[in-house]
């Protein structure tokens, strides 16, 4: 056998030493990846036209869901919703919310930390394996990594693709032990509460958790959001008894005193803000242009007041019948 040279050597030793890294994927690809197992979530109490609406992600192929505590909590009573739908997605979102939104399953609150805003759901009457985030425990996420997040924003679409990067770190945030955050520009808002923030391999290494919209003068905040760093909820759930990726359930549910606001609406300071004018040259060039009427504003793509308000209905009315059917079948 010839005899390797030491460039040969050098060369193999480089190739040895070199970590395995996955690969990287395209917005699209992480999407494609991601998606189905990304779901919405809506929270109502009996009677109420009013409610709480989310993302979660299944990390369990039998029907575990990782979202905010705030999105199934309710804030007047500091517990869990008494009725709780899961929607899964559709192989193609169309933008017509009944077809995109046909996938319903009902849900339960396992676990859930209000301090942490992390809650554990199990979805009723899985008979097949579903789809799910791998939820990233590597810890690798830094500053400048990019990352994208997929959601179901207020006035925009279900399943939402939202891209940008990591833009700092923040530990104990708002000033909980053991609640490190990752702070990212990339496009959040009500709605994306509680779904995944995806790094370039498709793996889940944040939550999406907070926004800040308004500052304290009224100041409009843009591009500044959080997600609890999935460190932090790999450990939570470790403590529920669910292992990531691997076997395990919740043990019920726990309640924890709400110690943080989270995702506070941009409605709750109303900025004064002056539409854009025409530029001054253009205004003495054309003395006799009409001025440009506003347009009204456009459709949002899904009303999560009307979506809480027809659920609660559907549910009302199936409730009646099925007592109803009960009575008939008593009285014979």
């Amino acid at each position: 056998m010839r005899s390797l040279t030491w460039g040969t050597l050098f060369l193999l030793s480089l190739i040895w030493s070199t970590p395995a890294t996955g690969k990287e994927l395209s917005p699209r690809e992480i999407y494609e990846q991601a998606s189905p197992a990304v779901v919405m979530v809506m929270g109502y109490a009996d009677g109420s036209r009013k409610g709480s609406g989310g993302t979660g992600s299944i990390i369990q192929s039998d029907g575990l869901v990782l979202t905010n505590a705030h999105v199934v909590i309710e804030e007047q009573t500091g517990r869990p919703f008494a009725r709780l739908s899961v929607f899964l997605k559709p192989a193609r979102v169309t933008g017509e919310s009944k077809s995109d939104l046909s996938r319903m399953v009902r849900a339960k609150v396992v676990a859930y930390s209000q301090p942490l805003d992390l809650a554990l759901l199990k979805l009723d009457g899985v008979t097949e394996p579903l789809p799910v985030v791998d939820v990233s425990e590597s810890g690798r996420a830094r500053i400048g990594d990019r990352v994208v997040a997929i959601g179901h924003p207020e006035q925009g679409g279900l399943w939402t693709l939202t891209t940008g990067v990591i833009s700092a770190e923040v530990d104990n945030f708002n000033g909980v032990r053991g609640k490190h955050v990752f702070q990212t520009e990339t496009g959040l808002n009500r709605g994306n509460s509680g779904g995944p923030l995806l790094d370039d391999e498709g793996h889940m290494v944040g939550v999406n958790t907070a926004i800040a919209r308004v500052a304290s003068d009224g100041l409009p905040i843009t591009s500044i959001s959080f997600s609890l760093k999935s460190s932090v909820a790999t450990q939570w759930l470790r403590e529920q008894g669910v292992g990531v990726g691997g076997q395990g359930g919740g043990k019920g549910v726990r309640g924890i005193d709400r110690t943080d606001l989270i995702d506070q609406p941009a409605s709750s300071v109303q900025p004064q803000v002056k539409p854009a004018q025409p530029p001054q040259s253009d205004l003495s060039l054309k003395p006799t242009m009409k001025p440009e009427v506003a347009q009204p504003a456009p459709v949002r793509p899904y009303n999560l007041d009307k979506l809480i308000s027809d659920r609660e209905k559907a549910e009302a009315d199936l409730d009646s019948m099925m007592s109803e059917m009960r009575g008939r079948m008593k009285g014979r």
